[in-house]
């Protein structure tokens, strides 16, 4: 588990194929002087397990399904990327839960510059859209952001200075794809709908519902 705030950038130093997967290696300093083998790493995003680590940063592998579901076997020598260590007992949890798991690859369509601000339009695939509502939770390369609006297919976001400049989003252009995770709390009540619908109901969430399936 996460929560969206980005600990480093750092940057890919090699990769190579591995077990039908790649082997990632990660220049990080700041996190690979504190990794330990076996932990969790989200790499844009994407929950990667270490393999080894050292002051220079550390390796872990992305499986098959990973390098098709994500946009980490696109990633190049050099690239950057947004790392974090997965949540400890105690943390404080600035951003939302993120699993790392992620859902889809999405396409920044706009960008537009206003001040020290920057707006992103991005478009997902239509069958993670109703996933993401207005003014909730999205995790885009890892990075915790609230959805300004939502059109469709569509939503925005609104990047402030300290993120851009924490971030890999302050060179994201027009065109680049990203890793999309929707919010955990949509999909459990998307799946609470679709399983009062299936039992015959009208489809509404009723109090006992959410009791009964430990919301409140």
């Amino acid at each position: 588990m996460f929560t969206g705030l980005i600990q480093e950038v750092g940057s890919i130093r090699a990769t190579r194929p591995s077990g039908g997967g790649a082997a990632l290696e990660v220049a990080a300093p700041a996190i690979g002087a504190q990794a330990v083998i076996g932990e969790s790493i989200a790499v844009n995003g994407t929950c990667l397990t270490v393999e080894a680590a050292g002051a220079w940063g550390f390796v872990c592998h992305a499986g098959a399904e990973t390098l098709e579901r994500t946009t980490i076997g696109s990633l190049g020598v050099g690239a950057p990327v947004n790392l974090e260590r997965a949540l400890a007992v105690g943390d404080r949890l600035g951003g939302h839960f993120v699993q790392g798991h992620v859902d889809c690859v999405g396409e920044i369509v706009s960008r537009s510059d206003e001040g020290s601000t920057v707006r992103f339009q991005l478009a997902i695939p239509e069958e993670f859209a109703r996933y993401v509502v207005s003014k909730g939770s999205i995790a885009i390369d890892g990075i915790s952001l609230t959805v300004t609006d939502v059109s469709g297919t569509v939503f925005g976001v609104a990047i402030i200075p300290h993120t851009l400049a924490q971030t890999t989003l302050d060179k994201a252009q027009r065109g680049r794809m990203v890793n999309i995770e929707t919010d955990i709390l949509a999909k459990y009540v998307m799946r609470l709908l679709e399983g009062t619908r299936e039992a015959g109901h009208s489809g509404g969430i009723s109090r006992e519902t959410l009791a009964e399936h430990g919301f409140i």
